[in-house]
């Protein structure tokens, strides 16, 4: 057994996709905060900046001009145009993170996890469901700005998204938040210690053993 040929430690790709309401963002943020060497990838979008947001930090701001070229070049993973607005994610910026070893997560929604699974074999989805409809509908109402039709169109959507979900690998229940953390990091970690990532990383103590 030679380690000389042993691939690079490489990141894993997860996909995490959730219907509005059903707490997908503050898992993710909370998930980030508890475990080290895992990233968001930070999408391409072509509408304005809202008050604090940062370029390179919560999206890549571009002109519709510069999108439509990159989408033509082939340089995303997947894309979707939202409420006139364009939004992709960068194929360069995924690979290269999973080259520097750091798992990365893509938040996107199910057309998008369609379109990554068909370019990239190996990804792990996973969708998080709200524990009830009725939890979903009230937390789809809790700002109280909302009229009648957009909470209507917004649960319609939610049900849309979720109707999808037999198209992923892993569900979780946000019910009781520390435990949907638990479980999210738990699918995490699984991937770590799959025996091609752990052969590499501990190749060394490997060849030592097995003198």
């Amino acid at each position: 057994m030679s380690g000389e040929n042993q691939p690079p430690l490489r990141g894993s790709l997860f996909i995490v996709s959730a219907p509005s309401g059903a707490g997908k963002t503050s898992l993710i943020k909370a998930l980030l905060d508890s475990m080290p060497g895992i990233t968001v990838s930070v999408s391409h979008t072509t509408r304005a900046p809202r008050q604090g947001e940062e370029n390179g930090v919560h999206y890549h701001f571009v002109d519709v001009e510069r999108f439509v070229q990159m989408q033509s070049q082939g340089q995303f993973l997947e894309h979707a145009k939202v409420f006139d607005n364009y939004y992709g994610t960068s194929k360069t910026s995924v690979e290269d993170t999973l080259n520097q070893g750091m798992d990365v997560i893509l938040e996107i929604d199910w057309q998008g996890a369609r379109q990554v699974r068909q370019q990239f074999a190996g990804c792990q989805s996973i969708f998080i469901l709200p524990p009830s409809r009725q939890t979903l509908l009230e937390r789809l109402t809790s700002r109280g700005q909302d009229d009648q039709t957009i909470i209507d169109r917004r649960m319609r959507d939610a049900v849309n998204e979720i109707s999808h979900y037999q198209e992923f690998d892993y569900l979780v229940v946000n019910d009781d938040f520390d435990l949907a953390l638990s479980q999210l990091s738990a699918i995490i970690t699984a991937l770590r210690l799959t025996l091609p990532r752990q052969q590499t990383a501990n190749q060394t103590l490997l060849l030592d053993l097995l003198q």
